[in-house]
């Protein structure tokens, strides 16, 4: 089996992240992308985005500038709504993107933004600082409520995972946090029903579907990232939890659930 040889590889993803930089973010973004990794430090953009209120604060050469294309230019949150949502949960939020995008579409909504990772969250705070409708939560989704770790195995901001016990299997224990349930949630912000509840937490969906018939009656829709390649059996205990929802359709990586208030844009 051939491989690329460790230069070529490298030179193969400057230019693609070149290209991503400056499709995305454009020659600015390029500038501030090339300078972060010719000095090898950190480095912030500060993006503005038609219909998004506030500018967006971005590191650079992290999954951020990717993610922020996936929510922005390609659509991945793309969606009709044929009720207006006065409840959302953004669980595994990382930097706000998603929450900001749902702030702007649905101003009026109640939004809560969780998000485990020390480093993530406090660009997440800063990022929804200017709206009233969006609270940051640091803290972990999980099917029990306490502590739990968080372990980094190596794939970058958006990749840190929860694991119960004392050692990590997956990479070196990065800290403890604050494990809640879905319940506890609806229980803390007075929460009847939840409009739409957008998942993307590495993996742990696996444990949380695993135990859903008290709170998943009271979703109408969700969406979420499945993460089968990271942790197995993910798919399983999702579809298992989620066969009372009457509409599926699938937009980038992410599976959509609904019962009515959210449909398929055409």
């Amino acid at each position: 089996m051939n491989k690329n040889p460790p230069l070529a590889h490298q030179i193969i993803s400057i230019i693609k992240t070149s290209k991503l930089y400056y499709r995305t973010l454009g020659f600015k973004g390029l500038v501030k992308a090339g300078t972060s990794f010719l000095l090898k430090r950190k480095s912030y953009i500060t993006v503005s985005q038609k219909d998004v209120q506030f500018p967006i604060n971005l590191r650079m050469l992290t999954s951020d500038v990717p993610t922020y294309k996936q929510i922005y230019l390609d659509g991945e949150y793309a969606f009709n709504a044929d009720k207006y949502p006065e409840v959302i949960l953004d669980v595994g939020a990382n930097i706000g993107l998603a929450s900001i995008y749902f702030a702007n579409k649905f101003p009026k909504a109640r939004i809560i933004a969780i998000e485990p990772e020390t480093s993530n969250f406090e660009v997440l705070k800063k990022n929804v600082s200017n709206y009233s409708n969006v609270t940051p939560v640091h803290a972990a989704l999980w099917n029990e409520s306490g502590e739990i770790n968080l372990v980094d195995p190596g794939l970058g901001n958006w990749g840190f995972m929860t694991e119960e016990g004392g050692s990590s299997q997956h990479g070196l224990k990065s800290e403890t946090v604050s494990a809640l349930t879905i319940n506890d949630i609806m229980n803390t912000f007075n929460i009847d029903k939840i409009d739409i509840l957008k998942i993307d937490i590495e993996g742990a969906e696996k444990e949380v579907f695993m135990d859903a018939d008290s709170w998943l009656p009271n979703v109408d829709s969700l969406i979420v990232e499945l993460h089968e390649r990271m942790k197995s059996g993910c798919n399983r205990s999702f579809y298992n939890a989620t066969k009372g929802f009457e509409h599926e359709w699938h937009l980038g990586e992410n599976v959509y659930l609904s019962r009515g208030i959210i449909t398929k844009s055409s």
